[in-house]
């Protein structure tokens, strides 16, 4: 039982009168009101606060589904009140680790109803996390104390990737196969595989022409329209993601880890691989290929790679990019997409990254992807006028300098290179995918 604020309000009015005897009557006299007005008191705060207990709400937590990163998640309680006007201060035990919206949440109930009382979670670690008892306090029917008891409501849930990303993508991808959302890419060249014969009309091109099918068009039928060949672009390629977990990685930007935005960027591309009908492999590597995932196709490979890809972190270890490219030559033989997700420091620290990724030319096609601090980028574009400010600006412009010459010699080997801020690396990752599709380029 606690007392509530009335129940201070009238301490102070007992003191009051307390005083008054005091002035006009006897101090003895002053004592005697002062002890049987806190008595009384006292005695009715703890018959208000007892016999709320069997009046009761009754509150329960919705189950909790998965949880995104960095996404703010919602949480519901369901409370119902007895047959009696309720007011109620209600606490839950979300880990500590995360971010809530509200601490406390308060409301006002008549009788014989139900409310949902929901605040939001802002977790910005992956992994397992327990919630606790339900605490509640409710108020007497006399508002002379708060009645205070646990619901014990333990439960385990789990924080994934950022799920509210790929469920916008997953629309994204699906309207621009239905043709409902202007395609943001145009076909630069034709397709690769056959599709279809077809009549020639005013526009084809005459390289399309496929002399072999008009001529036994000719042979039997009187009429002799040139036949061209309808190609459409290949679909049942390979996209291979190399994920980074090495030391650089577990930095945090924004919030949140550089392999956490590496691994929201690997699972949304990997959902526009599938999406567009490629087997999508991935591994995960430090000093050695710590998971590797098979290519496959078909949604349940990225239910797969979500389970897979979830339990791992980042670690204080240099990669090893020559022995995660060596792998993956073994496990892929065919000539595939190959995406290294990673980042870069200087010219020097990248040395082995671009050998590696020199290694998987030309049989692969390689994509380097790196995922920049959005705050250098602003230390070095703003001027200053403190010794110690332009002391950072210089080094952030040497870093961006000597990543720009890196990714130089990277192109210059035959490796796509993309760079991009963490916090935008997702959207522009399957942009460029989806050029490289329209392009034909694999």
């Amino acid at each position: 039982m606690i007392p509530s604020q009335r129940t201070f309000l009238l301490l102070g009015f007992g003191i009051g009168i307390a005083a008054f005897v005091a002035t006009f009557f006897t101090q003895q006299l002053s004592l005697i009101v002062t002890g049987v007005f806190n008595l009384v008191l006292l005695t009715l705060v703890l018959f208000d606060g007892f016999r709320t207990r069997f009046h009761r709400v009754e509150i329960s937590r919705y189950p909790l589904g998965k949880l995104s990163i960095a996404r703010d998640n919602a949480v519901t309680l369901s409370v119902r009140s007895p047959a009696i006007s309720v007011r109620i201060i209600v606490r839950d035990t979300y880990p500590p680790q995360f971010k809530a919206s509200e601490r406390e949440l308060q409301a006002n109930l008549s009788p014989n109803s139900a409310q949902e009382l929901t605040y939001t979670v802002y977790p910005e670690n992956r992994g397992e996390f327990k919630w606790g008892s339900i605490q509640v306090r409710q108020l007497g029917r006399w508002g002379l104390g708060w009645h205070q008891w646990q619901v014990a409501q333990p439960q385990k849930v789990k924080v994934y990737p950022d799920l509210v990303g790929l469920r916008s993508l997953t629309i994204r991808l699906t309207l621009q196969s239905t043709g409902n959302l202007r395609r943001p890419f145009r076909r630069f060249s034709m397709g690769t595989e056959f599709a279809e014969l077809r009549e020639y009309a005013i526009g084809d091109d005459p390289r399309t022409i496929d002399w072999k099918a008009t001529a036994r068009r000719a042979a039997t039928s009187w009429h002799n329209p040139l036949q061209v060949r309808v190609l459409e672009a290949q679909r049942e390629q390979t996209l291979i993601i190399l994920l980074d977990r090495g030391r650089l990685m577990t930095a945090r930007v924004k919030g949140l880890q550089r392999f956490d935005w590496g691994l929201n960027a690997a699972l949304g591309l990997a959902l526009a691989g599938l999406n567009r009908g490629d087997r999508v492999g991935v591994g995960v590597f430090d000093r050695e290929v710590v998971a590797w995932t098979a290519p496959e196709r078909g949604q349940h490979q990225l239910f797969h790679l979500l389970e897979r890809l979830t339990p791992i972190q980042p670690v204080l270890l240099e990669p090893d990019y020559m022995g995660a490219v060596t792998k993956l030559t073994k496990q892929q033989t065919r000539r595939a997409l190959v995406v290294l997700i990673t980042d870069i420091v200087d010219l020097t620290a990248s040395a082995e990254l671009l050998a590696a990724m020199q290694r998987l030319t030309p049989r692969y096609l390689p994509f380097c992807v790196t995922l920049r601090d959005p705050q250098v980028d602003a230390i070095a574009h703003t001027p200053t006028g403190l010794i110690s400010q332009t002391y950072e600006r210089a080094v952030a412009l040497d870093l961006l300098a000597q990543r720009q010459v890196a990714f130089a010699q990277l192109r210059q080997k035959g490796v796509l290179v993309l760079d991009a801020p963490a916090d935008e690396i997702s959207n522009q990752l399957v942009d460029r995918y989806l050029q490289l599709k329209a392009r034909n380029q694999l």
